[in-house]
C-alpha cells in the first residue's frame, strides 16, 4: 500500500490493515474547496495534521461540511514538497492510547497545500483565496516566535524592510499576511476571522498586534489606502479570537514507522528538513485533545463543535488557558522536563515510573489547585487527574524532557509565577510551596 489517492481505491486492503479511510469523495471536496475556500491554515506541521485536519475530516465524513482545508507553510518549504504534495496531501494520523492500542486514520481533509512565498505561483492562488467572499477563517499554528516583529533592538530587519516597501513587496511572514488582508480589504472590506491556535496566552492579541502594527505604518507612509487599519480594528469585519489548545504531538517516532510498515504501508520515512523540522508522512499523537476558541467569527465558521472543539466567550477561553498553563498541565510538564534533563531521562512516561518524580508532578498540581482559575466548561480536578494518571504516564507517547525543556526561561514566569502571585494576593503563605521552588532551583 502507498499513501496516494489512487491507492485508496483498494479500500478493503486498507481496512483489513486497520486503517480508517475518508468517507467522502476527495476529488469533489478538492473541487469545492477550489471554488469556495472557507478555511485556510498557516503552519503545516504535526499539530495541524494531528488535530485540525482530523477535526475537519470528521465534519466531512458526517456530511456537515463539503469543503476541505487549504494549508499554507511559510517557514519550511520542504514540508510542503516532501510530506504533502508527494503524498497527494494525505496524512496518516496515529492516535496512541494508554492501553497500547492505536487508531490509524488516513486523513484527506487537506484539499490544497501552498507556500507563503510571493515569488512563486502559489502567491497568486493565495490572492484568489483572500479575495473570495466564502473565506471564513484563517488559522495559525506557527509557534509563539512566529508572531514576533521586534526584539530589544527594535523591529526585526525583515519586518522593517516590509514596512518601508509596502504590501506588494512584503516578504516576512507577518508582512505577507498583512498584505493578504489588504487584498481582502480592497475586494470589498470582506469579513474574516484570524485565529491563532498556538499554545500561549492571549494569542489572538499577539496576532492582532503584529498585523495592525504593520498596517498602521503602511497607512502612515501612504503605502495603503486610508481606512485599512480601521478595517482591521472593526470586529464586525476582522476578528482575532483567543484560543487554548492542548494535545501532545511529539516528533514522528521510529517505532510508529516500523508499525505502519508492518501493516504493508510503504514510504513512511522520517527525515529532518534543512530548517530542522522533524517530519514524516505520518503523525503520532496522544488521544486526548482540547481546543477552546472564542466564538467571534464575523463571516461564520465551520461547525467544529461536532468534532469536539469547544466555543465560548473570551473570559472562558482565558480561564481555560490559565487552568492548563498555570496549574494543571504545563507546570507539571516543565518540572518533569527540567529534572528529566538533569537525571538523563529521555522519556516523560519513564519519569512517571520514578516514585519521586511522580510525586513531584502530583505536588506541583496540588500546590496550584487552591488558586486555580475554574473555567466552568472544564473541571480542573478532573483535568489534572487525567494529566497525572492517563496522559503523562502513557508509554506510547514518545515525548522527551529535552523537547519540552526548550525555552524554559521564557516559560517559568507564566507556569509558576502566576501561582506565586495568586498565593500572595489571597494571603496564603509562600512557605506552603515546596515543589514549585524546587523546580525553579532545578532550572537554575
Amino acid at each position: 500500500m502507498k499513501l496516494e489517492k489512487k491507492s485508496l481505491r483498494e479500500a478493503e486492503e486498507w481496512k483489513k490493515a486497520g486503517y480508517e479511510l475518508p468517507e467522502y469523495d476527495l476529488d469533489i471536496i478538492q473541487a469545492n474547496t477550489k471554488k469556495k475556500p472557507t478555511w485556510i491554515h498557516f503552519g503545516a506541521g504535526n499539530i495541524f495534521r494531528a488535530f485540525m485536519a482530523v477535526a475537519q475530516q470528521k465534519l466531512l465524513n458526517e456530511k456537515i461540511s463539503d469543503t476541505g482545508i487549504i494549508v499554507c507553510e511559510g517557514y519550511d518549504s520542504e514540508i510542503i514538497e516532501k510530506v504533502y504534495r508527494k503524498y497527494d496531501n494525505l496524512t496518516i494520523a496515529v492516535s496512541m492510547k494508554q492501553n497500547g492500542s492505536m487508531d490509524k486514520m488516513v486523513v484527506g481533509s487537506v484539499a490544497e497545500s501552498l507556500l507563503l512565498k510571493p515569488e512563486t505561483s502559489d502567491w497568486l492562488r493565495l490572492k484568489e483565496i483572500f479575495e473570495n467572499p466564502a473565506l471564513q477563517m484563517a488559522t495559525f499554528t506557527i509557534t509563539e516566535k512566529g508572531y514576533q516583529i521586534k526584539n530589544a533592538s527594535g523591529y526585526l530587519p525583515q519586518i522593517k524592510e516590509d514596512m518601508q516597501v509596502g504590501p506588494e513587496q512584503a516578504k516576512s511572514y507577518m508582512g505577507c499576511l498583512t498584505a493578504l488582508c489588504y487584498l481582502r480589504y480592497l475586494a470589498g472590506k470582506l469579513p474574516l476571522a484570524l485565529v491563532s491556535m498556538d499554545n500561549f496566552s492571549h494569542n489572538g492579541d499577539r496576532l492582532k498586534m503584529a498585523v495592525l502594527t504593520i498596517a498602521e505604518v503602511w497607512e502612515k507612509n501612504n503605502l495603503v489606502e486610508e481606512g485599512f487599519s480601521g478595517y482591521l480594528q472593526d470586529e464586525t469585519k476582522i476578528s482575532f479570537p483567543w484560543s487554548m489548545i492542548d494535545k501532545i504531538t511529539p516528533r514522528p517516532d521510529s517505532k510508529i514507522k516500523e508499525m505502519l510498515e508492518r501493516t504493508g504501508l510503504e514510504g513512511m520515512d522520517i527525515f529532518t528538513t534543512s530548517a530542522n523540522t522533524y517530519i514524516a508522512p505520518f503523525v503520532n499523537a496522544e488521544e486526548t485533545e482540547y481546543l477552546v476558541i472564542e466564538d467571534n467569527f464575523p463571516n461564520g465558521r465551520p461547525k467544529l463543535e461536532h468534532a469536539g472543539i469547544l466555543f465560548a466567550d473570551r473570559r472562558t477561553v482565558e480561564c481555560v488557558e490559565q487552568m492548563k498553563v498555570c496549574t494543571c498541565l504545563n507546570p507539571l510538564h516543565t518540572g518533569l522536563a527540567i529534572f528529566g534533563c538533569l537525571l538523563s531521562y529521555t522519556s516523560i512516561s519513564k519519569e512517571m515510573e520514578d516514585p519521586l518524580l511522580r510525586e513531584l508532578a502530583v505536588q506541583i498540581g496540588q500546590e496550584g489547585m487552591p488558586v486555580v482559575v475554574h473555567p466552568g466548561i472544564l473541571e480542573p480536578k478532573q483535568f489534572l487527574h487525567e494529566v497525572l494518571y492517563v496522559r503523562l504516564p502513557n508509554p506510547y507517547i514518545p515525548d522527551t524532557p529535552q523537547r519540552i525543556a526548550t525555552d524554559t526561561s521564557q516559560k517559568l514566569s507564566i507556569r509558576y509565577g502566576e501561582t506565586i502571585k495568586a498565593y500572595q494576593k489571597t494571603g496564603k503563605s509562600l512557605e506552603q510551596l515546596r515543589a514549585i521552588p524546587l523546580v525553579i532551583a532545578g532550572w537554575i
